[in-house]
């Protein structure tokens, strides 16, 4: 009987241990990071999103932006052309904003005068423009990646976007991927 109970503790405790390595395991499966997926191209939600991420990396954490559809209008850099495009790319490069600074609001943008009023409120509470978010998320290492399938679908090309330091193209199996690995996920 003796001999059972010792057999029985001895079970207990490599059931124990067992357990105490599956949760160690479980605590660290993700890591410090955000991982955000941004498909609005309206200019509110691209601040908003932007402000989460500066916020965030102040915290040190490691941020990741998925820009997707319509917010790769952000990305273009109205300075740069895209050549070789066909008719439609033509079409949506004209039709949607070549610019964080030309994007509108998603309520109240009163024919292009509700961003103009942002923006001056912004410059006179001191607030970060979009330029200045995007700079400063390029010092503090923020990665963004353009969504490949969005962009080719759209007609964009990878020379009419933005000089970024972190820039990288991939596709949603990429976000999927580093969100599962994320303590935190967004989608804006």
């Amino acid at each position: 009987m003796e001999q059972e109970s010792i057999e029985q503790i001895s079970l207990m405790k490599k059931q124990l241990e067992e357990l105490t390595n599956k949760v160690a395991s479980l605590e660290n499966s993700r890591k410090d990071q955000l991982s955000m997926a941004i498909v609005s191209g309206d200019m509110d939600k691209i601040m908003a999103a932007m402000i989460i991420a500066l916020a965030a990396s102040a915290m040190d954490t490691q941020v990741k932006l998925f820009f997707s559809f319509w917010a790769l209008a952000a990305l273009r850099d109205e300075n740069k052309k895209g050549k070789g495009k066909d008719f439609i790319s033509k079409m949506f490069g004209m039709m949607l904003p070549k610019s964080k600074n030309n994007l509108k609001l998603s309520n109240m943008n009163m024919a292009g005068m509700g961003p103009m009023m942002i923006k001056y409120l912004m410059r006179k509470k001191g607030v970060m423009s979009l330029d200045q978010m995007f700079k400063e998320a390029g010092e503090l290492g923020i990665e963004i990646t353009i969504c490949e399938m969005s962009m080719d679908l759209m007609g964009f090309k990878k020379e009419e976007m933005i000089s970024y330091p972190n820039l990288r193209y991939a596709g949603a199996g990429t976000f999927v991927n580093e969100g599962n690995e994320s303590s935190m996920q967004l989608f804006i």
